[in-house]
């Protein structure tokens, strides 16, 4: 299904159709990486994360390898010629970036992470003007503000008063260093070698894997390692295909069709999809807020995803 989904047939189909739906893509990302924090913070001092994050990419690797050797020799010059792009793309984007996140969530609540997160698009906004001098439109800043005060009104439960009583640690700051790498690759992926999408994420999948493999052992030796257990497992299976193999192949794509501006005000679907997520499988009540705060997002996300008109 995947290479299907990427090597864009002539023919139509329903995966040609999908691979040509950026919101959509973009909105499955947001819900994949949803989970992936919510589940971060669940399994947290049972998965040592560094190892999650080495098997994560290594698994993608596997996973994506039969799909993209074809493209991967016919690529591979590209790829070395490009190299110094290609290993900054795979540190920000798979090394550093999911590392640090799911150490990060050792420390600190998901609450926490999902109010850094929301500044997600003002990151890629900071890369984008200083690396390529691109400004935020006028639309794209108001919808992302907008946006931002919809998660707000989630995360705090309609009382803005409740920020006061959020304190910041050590995990709060490596969270948001983390944020700060991914924005960094979000806003260079429209610079990256043309090669076909399975090259690319295979490529930096697995130099991302290489990457973490010495702290992975690192951490091995300090008597961390993996519970042989079904919650280790079905976490390995969670992260390996849906926010790692789907989320990074439809991110990526959703860029290259709108870019990183008008795509980054998706990140704050994130917390909407997670209290979803509680209602629906915790049993959580919805609240007004629920509904000021969805519209908001909502709101905000197409109102920056529109193509300006300037």
């Amino acid at each position: 299904m995947v290479p299907e989904l990427l090597a864009e047939p002539k023919h139509q189909s329903p995966l040609r159709l999908l691979s040509n739906q950026p919101y959509l893509l973009l909105s499955l990302t947001s819900l994949f990486w949803a989970g992936n924090i919510v589940l971060a913070r669940y399994v947290a001092g049972h998965v040592p994360p560094l190892t999650l994050s080495c098997v994560r990419w290594i698994g993608v690797s596997l996973i994506l390898m039969p799909f993209a050797w074809p493209h991967l020799k016919r690529d591979w010059p590209t790829l070395l010629t490009h190299l110094p792009m290609m290993l900054l793309l795979s540190a920000t984007g798979f090394a550093y970036n999911n590392a640090v996140s799911y150490w990060a969530m050792q420390y600190t609540q998901a609450l926490n992470a999902l109010l850094i997160q929301s500044a997600g698009p003002l990151f890629v906004a900071l890369w984008s003007l200083l690396l390529f001098g691109v400004r935020l439109t006028g639309p794209q800043l108001a919808g992302i503000l907008i946006s931002l005060a919809g998660v707000l009104t989630i995360l705090l439960h309609g009382d803005l008063s409740a920020l006061a009583t959020i304190r910041l640690n050590k995990g709060d700051v490596m969270f948001a260093s983390s944020l700060l790498a991914f924005g960094l690759y979000s806003a260079l992926m429209p610079r990256r070698p043309i090669t076909h999408p399975l090259s690319l994420l295979c490529f930096t999948t697995g130099c991302g894997a290489l990457m973490l493999m010495p702290f992975s052992i690192w951490e091995y030796s300090t008597g961390a390692t993996l519970h042989r257990d079904l919650l280790t497992a079905a976490t390995l299976v969670y992260v390996v295909i849906f926010p790692s193999a789907l989320a990074y192949l439809f991110f990526n794509r959703g860029i290259a069709l709108i870019g990183p501006n008008r795509a980054a005000p998706f990140f704050h679907l994130m917390p909407v999809f997670g209290s979803a997520m509680a209602i629906l499988l915790l049993g959580e009540t919805p609240q007004l807020f629920h509904v000021v705060g969805y519209i908001l997002v909502l709101a905000g996300v197409i109102i920056a995803a529109r193509q300006s008109s300037a």
